[in-house]
């Protein structure tokens, strides 16, 4: 019921969910957007939009790998590819023209056409990979710009409705959404009730309730109803425009290990160019004929070209999976420190917990009855449009304890929440005429006055009224009359034990009252108390529940070598119980906003990587110092300038997908790495027998694979070398399982599989191949 009052609130609003199917667990909370923007956008296209969409992705894909083969281009981001490019030109040379040298041109022209045609696929598979990443990337973007289009609106002009199009409306237009219609722009509602479906925007499959005060999105869709809506975005300025803004700018970043890696194969190359060379003289001293075509084949051998041809691919595809979380990362910062990181500091609302606490009962002071702490705390709350305001009037609703003065009550003034007060509710001179309702607030008290007493459209406030104050006999009911008679002003008030004590008479049972808060507070709940003047009546029970596998999730971060820290502003025992719930390592209870960033630091100075989220601009500073900064996009301006990384769902607990995302990043480097470096043993005993044994027969015995012969030694070794940069591609994109164990066993498995695997696939892999090509001799 109070769910349908809040509908009709004139006072503060915030859009609710409707219930449907889930009952309305999920009611306006964010972080149950489980559906991704990205996923919402591509399934609301029509197949056959989104058949052509692929098409042309992979007609993109293909040119783009083509352009990416530029020498100038690959010389700035891959060295490694563009030295096997190189050798390819060499040997394209020689095949064009075989007599430009006797003394290094030993094979038939056909073995070098084949030689260089599978040096430049190494390279095209290279650039395939990372062509292929960047269109996952692009993808996003055109997901969104598919949303962004030009619909017909119905703007009120004087009165009429008058169609035009959605690019031609300004700020301060009034425009009607009819059921089916889409909202133009993004706006606030001015007049009529409506359900929105943001689904194709948000992810969220329940429709929205929107009223007078909500804010619409422009290209959501109005399910039920008509609403007339003022628009509040220019042209290029909505909250879509925003998302495509953050996500197309955010240009992929190099993180400092990619940095240093990419500079390591650079060296790489320029030391097995240097060995080739000497090599070659060698050779050349002993009168030993060499071939350029093997030569070249010994130079891509040696080099790790697998890793080198997957690099920029990997770190692609960790922004693409970031972006299929809908967070933008602005920088490579994050990402970098991400799998380093070591200590997580959490907030316990809306990351621990699901940020959503609900009444669940009421405590009376001796003396008092569970009514009077009902009907207080009903008072308390009519005007608090929070979650935690609306579940306390449900409560007091549900089981029938509502005030008298019902209409003094709606119109007494609000008393807002403060961190100096740390208590909300109401104030209003008893005995005062108050103001005649409006339509809206009387409709509001006849809601509430069926819960208690029935009634009739037909019966007027006053008679309504009569019936609720002698529906009581409760003694805060007594109280409130008493104090009516009187004319005296009364304040109600609701908040943290300790801050409504402060406004108490001397006289209050202290000991009672804080032996019933820890009692609370041991069950890992909190306690908020309630008073009428300066009488605390009793104390409300909220309850905010861990998130659904929190304890799992944070138990694969523990696994990983990562320490948690909970902040709340909780006391001691309450943020105790949460934690061990929750399976929480640290906890800073009763914690100010500056709190977060002195533990930031504190943790720095120890040496350690800090990861944390914030949303206010109190944030800001510890946002910007931490190593992973991650605001929430519906945060302060101050926040997402801070950080280092944006969740556009402004869903706290996806930190610990960043985290986890940072590790797989760094787990998938090392691995591939290990593996193309692992793969090079099987390579020189294919590739120096077929290179010297000719000349010198002897070398005849490190040929173990009985290989046919050099020329299919050298083509095998090659096709191989190319082969396995595609065979991998599925796991630069996916990036390597991470599994719950500790890093020691993760470095031992990868170890076993990469390593020890990568010694032998190339044994088996090469020779299969050499079996093959001897068939087709």
């Amino acid at each position: 019921m109070i769910r349908e009052l809040f509908k009709i609130n004139p006072f503060k609003r915030t859009p609710r969910i409707y219930k449907g199917s889930d009952n309305g667990t999920n009611c306006g909370n964010p972080a149950s957007r489980n559906s991704r923007l990205s996923t919402a956008a591509s399934s609301s296209l029509p197949s056959s939009s989104m058949s052509s969409f692929s098409m042309l992705a992979n007609k993109r894909v293909l040119i783009d790998s083509i352009l990416k083969l530029n020498p100038w281009y690959l010389a700035k981001q891959n060295p490694v590819m563009f030295t096997v490019e190189a050798g390819f030109f060499i040997v394209l040379a020689v095949a064009l023209f075989p007599s430009i040298s006797s003394e290094f041109v030993s094979q038939n022209q056909i073995f070098y056409i084949e030689t260089a045609t599978i040096l430049i696929l190494t390279v095209w598979f290279a650039t395939f990979s990372e062509s292929l990443s960047e269109s996952q990337a692009r993808a996003r973007v055109d997901s969104l710009k598919s949303l962004e289009k030009e619909v017909p609106a119905r703007k009120i002009v004087h009165g009429k409705e008058v169609v035009v199009t959605s690019t031609s409306l300004k700020p301060g237009d009034e425009v009607v959404a009819y059921t089916g219609e889409v909202i133009p722009r993004d706006g606030l509602v001015n007049e009529g009730k409506a359900f929105v479906d943001e689904s194709m925007m948000t992810g969220e499959s329940n429709p929205v309730f929107k009223e007078k005060g909500d804010h619409v999105i422009g290209g959501t869709r109005v399910a039920s109803d008509k609403m007339v809506i003022e628009i509040t975005a220019e042209v290029g300025r909505s909250f879509l425009d925003q998302m495509i803004g953050l996500t197309q700018n955010a240009t992929r970043p190099k993180t400092q290990n990619e940095i240093a890696l990419t500079i390591l194969l650079a060296g790489l190359s320029i030391i097995f160019i240097t060995v080739i060379g000497t090599l070659l003289f060698l050779a050349y001293s002993l009168e030993y004929r060499v071939d350029i075509a093997t030569i070249i084949a010994l130079l891509v051998a040696l080099m790790p070209t697998t890793i080198g041809g997957l690099l920029p691919a990997i770190g692609i595809s960790g922004i693409t999976r970031l972006g299929r979380d809908n967070i933008v990362a602005k920088s490579g910062k994050g990402i970098e420190a991400a799998g380093d990181c070591d200590v997580l500091i959490l907030d316990k609302t809306g990351t621990i917990t699901e940020g959503s606490r609900s009444a669940i009962n009421f405590v009376p002071m001796q003396g008092y009855a569970e009514e009077d702490v009902g009907q207080a705390a009903f008072a308390a709350s009519i005007h608090d449009s929070t979650h935690e305001g609306r579940s306390i009037l449900d409560l007091s609703e549900e089981r029938k304890y509502i005030p008298p003065l019902l209409e003094k009550i709606l119109a007494a003034r609000s008393i807002e929440f403060s961190a100096e007060t740390s208590s909300s509710g109401i104030e209003f001179v008893a005995s005062k005429k108050v103001r005649q309702l409006n339509e809206e607030e009387e409709e509001e008290f006849r809601e509430i006055a069926r819960t208690v007493v029935g009634g009739k459209d037909t019966d007027t406030i006053d008679s309504l009224e009569e019936d609720i104050d002698h529906a009581s006999k409760s003694k805060v009911h007594d109280m409130l009359l008493d104090l009516d008679r009187e004319g005296k002003q009364v304040k109600i008030l609701k908040g943290a034990v300790n801050g409504v004590l402060r406004s108490a008479h001397p006289g209050v049972n202290m000991a009672e009252l804080k032996w019933k808060a820890q009692e609370i507070a041991e069950n890992g709940e909190t306690p908020l108390a309630v008073s009428v003047g300066d009488e605390i009546i009793g104390l409300i029970v909220l309850k905010d529940n861990p998130k659904e596998n929190i304890r799992q999730n944070l138990d694969e971060v523990r696994s990983t070598g990562i320490n948690t820290v909970m902040i709340t502003g909780d006391n001691q025992v309450t943020a105790q119980v949460i934690a061990e719930e929750a399976g929480v390592d640290e906890i800073m209870a009763e914690a100010k906003p500056t709190d977060k960033l002195r533990r930031v630091v504190e943790e720095q100075e120890k040496g350690h990587i800090i990861g944390m989220m914030g949303d206010g601009t109190n944030d800001a500073p510890a946002l910007a110092k931490a190593d992973i900064g991650l605001a929430m996009n519906s945060g302060t301006a101050a926040a997402k300038e801070a950080a280092n990384m944006i969740d556009l769902d402004s869903d706290p607990s996806n930190i610990l997908k960043v985290v986890k995302l940072g590790k797989q990043l760094l787990i998938t480097r090392g691995a591939i790495t290990t593996f193309s470096i692992a793969n090079d043993v099987a390579k020189y005993f294919a590739i120096l027998p077929a290179l010297f044994m000719v000349e010198n027969p002897k070398l005849e015995t490190l040929n173990i694979m009985q290989l046919q012969s050099p020329e299919t030694a050298i083509l095998s070794t090659l096709i191989f070398n190319a082969i396995i940069i595609p065979a991998l591609i599925p796991i630069s994109l996916r990036g390597v399982k991470i599994r719950p164990e500790t890093p020691e066993k993760m470095f031992l498995r990868n170890m076993t599989i990469y390593g020890l695997g990568g010694v032998a696939l190339p044994f088996i892999g090469i020779k299969m191949i050499d079996m093959i090509l001897s068939l087709s001799i």
